[in-house]
């Protein structure tokens, strides 16, 4: 047992304050593997956590970061042995229990998952939640029977996490890819990702002004909800579909039945916390196959422990582009 660095976050007055602390590792939660963490990752969620949005969070002092990568360093479980290289996503770490914002993590030996090779745990992190997520997305697609050469593919928050992983892994694929953004300076950086056209996302947040569009997308993966998932819905060719993975456009869906009915459309929705392990197992393999790492490298920037506090202001404001990985070593 030792002390390791961790952000904590603390709540006064109902204002969450994070701190870079000495944690002794017997605080850590329960659980069969202990986890020397090597990096973490910034997604929309870990944002909302710093900032103490949402009430994701009940219970402080807390230790976010709802995604990690490492080696692990102890294990009770028969799974895993000291030296094995381990990413986790999901299963409410950094919610309901301490998470990667720090130099050690404790796990159930059910969440973790075997670090494919080919990753380094750098890049695993690079990837994280937002990557995983958008895999999951393509899986779903492809099995409503999406196939390059139907027609285009809407990215939307193309220039997010989420979306800048699926633009890539769609790109390479052999999709033609529309990516969404509102923001000019992102356009140069789409299309190095693969992106064959750009759409303004101004296009798609206004309320639809009837049920039914001109038929434009052969399927989308939409990180951004409310009023745009709406509009996309009535603009999907026939028998096309949607895997929902966002919310930075609200929550609110206004959408008409007609669709569904007349079009034969598909809403998919994608929950990435509670995926079950076989899902994950494959998601990871498809994305050491399928994501340029090259692409990936150019979506992604790497930052220390402390920057957090600032970062998860930025990611709220979308004013951060791609993928941010932390180094809680540094």
């Amino acid at each position: 047992m030792g002390e390791f660095n961790a952000l904590v976050l603390h709540e006064s007055g109902g204002k969450v304050e994070p701190r870079i602390e000495r944690i002794d590792e017997a605080a850590l939660p329960a659980g069969e593997v202990t986890v020397a963490v090597e990096y973490s990752g910034l997604n929309y969620k870990d944002g909302m956590i710093l900032n103490g949005l949402g009430r994701l969070v009940r219970k402080y002092p807390h230790v976010p970061g709802i995604d990690f990568a490492g080696t692990v360093e102890r294990s009770e479980s028969p799974d895993f042995a000291p030296g094995d290289k381990v990413v986790l996503t999901g299963w409410r770490v950094g919610e309901t229990q301490w998470g990667g914002y720090a130099q050690k993590a404790r796990v159930k030996a059910s969440m973790p998952v075997k670090l494919p090779d080919g990753l380094s745990a750098q890049q695993a992190m690079a990837i994280g939640t937002a990557g995983f997520t958008a895999m999951l997305a393509v899986l779903q697609l492809e099995r409503q029977g999406l196939k390059p050469g139907t027609g285009d593919v809407l990215v939307t928050g193309a220039a997010g996490g989420v979306g800048s992983v699926a633009t890539a892994i769609l790109a390479k694929l052999g999709y033609q890819v529309a990516a969404s953004t509102g923001r000019a300076s992102t356009h140069d950086y789409l299309r190095g990702l693969g992106a064959h056209a750009i759409i303004d996302r101004a296009e798609l947040a206004k309320q639809p002004e009837r049920p039914l569009d001109s038929e434009r997308w052969a399927g989308a993966v939409d990180a951004v909800g409310g009023t745009t998932l709406a509009t996309i819905l009535t603009q999907l060719k026939y028998l096309g579909s949607v895997a929902s993975c966002g919310l930075a456009g609200g929550t609110e869906l206004s959408a008409t039945v007609i669709p569904f009915l007349l079009r034969g459309v598909r809403l998919i929705g994608i929950d990435s916390v509670m995926c079950p392990m076989p899902e994950r197992q494959e998601a990871w393999r498809r994305l050491v196959r399928d994501l340029p790492l090259d692409k990936l490298d150019a979506m992604t920037e790497t930052v220390p422990l402390g920057s957090l506090p600032e970062y998860g202001g930025r990611i709220l404001k979308g004013e951060t582009r791609g993928r941010v990985v932390v180094d809680v070593n540094a």
